[in-house]
């Protein structure tokens, strides 16, 4: 088997985690995931201020465990070169040298779609000179075009170039922006030798590289059943014994905090995802075929992963500056919240008209016995979104609501992106590896099966264009998995004369929600078969709705997974522009599945 372990699920993990993963028990790769959609504009910005375009808490991480890895021969894959793996490469090389240490370092470029030119890492591509970007940059979420100049636009690449590094001999081996997946995918080509059309191998190592790159998500951090989860302060990080067929068993260190259960994996497999057929580069990942099984302590195989050809497409994650932003947050306290919150706002826009704003959000969080009034404004004007905008809050002091204090004290407004998620195709964007800063040739690759056919981009009337059938091989369609609202599950009901009772959802349920561009990802799971066939005709999209207010008007998307006890919901446009621009307090829906689990509904009483 190969062992491949993580040691970090976004910039700013844990720093001790690589030691801990290469000290703590036997490994063959370690990996770590620093780039969340977010970073790539926190980087741009960096880059910006003459700083880094790479994440420098790798190198640290590096300092401690490299040395280690070397006598071991433990490889290690990262993406942590973010918008500059050269620079990334070259400063991990620099750091073996002055350790003393024969190092073989590699990267991965050709992500970065605006580098352009004869010797631009896109090699050409796109239609838009040194853009690089098809057309108007379709917005595949909205069908939008894209409205300013591109800050960056990295596309998604797959883990054949990091397969390519390790087989010339690459020690480390530091990439820009691919799928989290491709992490363990790579490696997983690299040691099994696996050809485009082992696609049930390939897409079990998407499958473990999904659960494993979030960090401790997958061994019991943030799990909604967090009181089941022993000494979860010194959370274990998780690895990976994945197989050549691509079957594979979660575990953890022996000795660590933490749990690796059916429930815990469950959970991060809802993490992020949308439609239960997963596109990427390498493979499209059939979701409602996983198979997981408890083996023993710490220790759950996941099997039966099956596997399509990968669509024609590449997903490219763009960022351009959308103006400038300022927010103030007011406290509302005892009785006749709403009527101070009003109150609030018109002392306010009675200073600053509401209309001289681009955009205006208001959000009312009620507390136990208190409420947060947030109020954000955006503008292209930093002037306007400023000083004018805080200072007009602060001078309602001593003429608003009773009690009134506020969080926030006045400030100047500041620039925020907007992500913006394009396809291209995907024979327009060519991968390029590079060993100890000399370039490695294109390998000949075998062929490859007949690509899979996503649609380039949904219009926005159209929000469920992406799920449709995707032919495999053969041109055959397999039906797109998930039922819409409206049609009936097929899961048998509970008995007629069942005792009802109104509980928390989370009395049953548990649940895993994050963001996914403007849109919001919401799973959950139930641990019978009994409980799955109540949920499964009870929590529709349109119930969703009446439980989360917030949803109120949205599109939502569901999506059934019997195989794993799980529903998934995708919430078009809660986050609007993505959580850069989002102006909600939980501006990542971090807590949206929270939420859902303390609604209260009605439960057959059998299943409590």
């Amino acid at each position: 088997m190969l062992r491949v372990a993580n040691c970090s699920g976004f910039y700013g993990d844990r720093l001790s985690a690589a030691r801990e993963m290469v000290e703590g028990g036997p490994i063959d790769v370690l990996t770590g995931d620093w780039l969340a959609e977010l970073t790539m504009l926190i980087l741009a910005g960096n880059r910006l201020k003459g700083r880094p375009g790479y994440a420098p808490t790798f190198l640290k991480q590096m300092e401690q465990v490299l040395g280690t890895c070397v006598d071991r021969g433990i490889k290690i894959v990262s993406n942590a070169g973010g918008l500059d793996p050269a620079g990334c490469a070259a400063a991990v090389a620099e750091l073996a040298d002055r350790l003393g240490l024969a190092v073989r370092v590699a990267h991965v470029t050709g992500d970065d779609l605006l580098a352009g030119g004869p010797d631009g890492d896109c090699g050409g591509c796109g239609e838009r000179g040194r853009w690089g970007l098809p057309g108007e940059a379709i917005n595949m979420d909205t069908g939008e075009r894209l409205p300013s100049a591109p800050l960056t636009a990295n596309a998604y690449l797959g883990g054949r170039p990091i397969a390519q590094a390790l087989s010339a001999g690459a020690d480390v081996v530091v990439t820009g922006r691919v799928t989290d997946a491709a992490l363990v995918t790579g490696p997983g080509i690299w040691r099994y030798g696996w050809r485009p059309d082992d696609l049930d191998a390939l897409a079990g190592s998407v499958v473990a590289g999904h659960v494993i790159e979030c960090g401790c998500q997958a061994t019991g951090g943030n799990y909604a059943f967090f009181g089941e989860v022993p000494d979860p302060a010194r959370c274990g990080f998780p690895l990976v014994e994945l197989e050549a067929d691509g079957s594979c068993v979660v575990t953890k260190h022996p000795g660590t905090g933490g749990l690796v259960s059916v429930g815990t994996v469950t959970a991060q497999l809802l993490y992020e995802i949308a439609s239960p057929r997963y596109p990427g580069p390498d493979v499209v990942a059939r979701f409602d075929t996983i198979a997981l099984e408890q083996q023993g302590p710490d220790r759950v195989r996941i099997s039966g992963v099956r596997g399509e050809a990968p669509p024609q497409t590449l997903k490219v994650a763009v960022n351009y500056l959308g103006g400038h932003r300022n927010t103030m947050t007011l406290v509302l306290t005892g009785l006749d919240i709403e009527a101070k919150a009003r109150l609030a706002e018109e002392a306010v826009w009675a200073r600053v008209p509401k209309e001289s704003f681009e955009q205006v959000h208001t959000e009312l969080t009620p507390l136990a016995e208190t409420a947060l009034l947030r109020i954000t404004v955006m503008d292209p004007d930093r002037r306007k979104a400023g000083r004018a905008f805080s200072s007009a809050v602060v001078e309602t002091g001593l003429a608003s609501y009773p009690g009134f204090y506020g969080l926030t004290p006045p400030g100047d407004a500041t620039p925020y992106g907007v992500y913006w998620p394009v396809l291209v195709p995907a024979a327009s964007v060519r991968p390029r590896v590079w060993l100890d800063g000399r370039e490695l040739p294109a390998p000949d690759a075998p062929p490859a099966p007949p690509a899979g056919e996503i649609p380039s981009a949904a219009p926005a009337s159209s929000p469920h264009a992406r799920s449709t059938a995707v032919p495999v091989s053969g041109g055959t369609p397999i039906p797109a998995p998930g039922r819409r609202e409206g049609e009936r599950s097929g899961s048998a009901p509970v008995g007629g004369e069942e005792e009802i009772v109104r509980a928390p959802l989370g009395a049953i349920m548990g649940a895993r929600s994050g963001d996914k561009g403007g849109n919001a990802n919401l799973g959950v799971w139930v641990r019978t078969p009994e409980q799955f066939a109540w949920l499964a005709g009870h929590l529709t999209a349109g119930r969703l709705r009446e439980l989360l207010p917030a949803t109120a008007g949205l599109t939502v998307e569901r999506f059934e997974l019997p195989n794993l006890l799980a529903l998934n919901f995708v919430v078009h446009g809660l986050l609007g522009r993505g959580v850069a621009a989002s102006p909600r307090l939980d501006a990542q829906a971090k807590a949206l599945g929270e939420e859902l689990r303390a609604a209260v509904t009605e439960i057959p009483r059998s299943l409590l």
